[in-house]
């Protein structure tokens, strides 16, 4: 079967490194999945779920990767997938990134100043991503 090596790195940690035979992910302009032999390509991700379907075609928790945007490099028997944050689909809380979100809603009700508005906007889409990863983690069949 026709595989690759996928590496989901943070700032902090290699997250997740095992071969795959499909990758999809939240691409700058959309969706991407990637499949064996695939194009080399270099582009922004947004925040979203990294989904990765083993060699057996079969996916668990573990394969599964929230990233909060960064950047993804293909080549034909490799794919990185360089995060600015990321979290492990079993280290999803729901309730703490609920708790976040209505925080930084707070926040961008008292931002003062186009800067300040900004910042908390991002976080704000960032945790809307999140939280949108983990519902459709937890509610897809293992």
């Amino acid at each position: 079967m026709n595989t690759f090596q996928i590496d989901v790195v943070s700032a902090e940690e290699l997250i997740y490194s095992g071969q795959a035979r499909f990758v999809a992910l939240p691409g700058e302009s959309g969706e991407l999945g990637i499949l064996p032999g695939h194009t080399p390509l270099i582009t922004r991700i947004k925040p979203g779920a990294v989904r990765i379907e083993r060699t057996d075609g079969t996916r668990t928790e573990d394969d599964f990767v929230f990233v909060a945007g960064g950047v993804l490099e293909v080549q034909p028997k490799h794919v990185t997938v360089l995060a600015d944050t990321a979290i492990r689909g079993k280290d999803l809380d729901e309730a703490k990134a609920q708790e976040a979100l209505k925080l930084a809603q707070e926040n961008r009700a008292n931002a003062k100043d186009a800067q300040d508005i900004a910042v908390v906007e991002g976080e704000l889409a960032m945790l809307a991503a999140q939280l949108a990863a983990i519902r459709k983690l937890r509610n897809r069949p293992h």
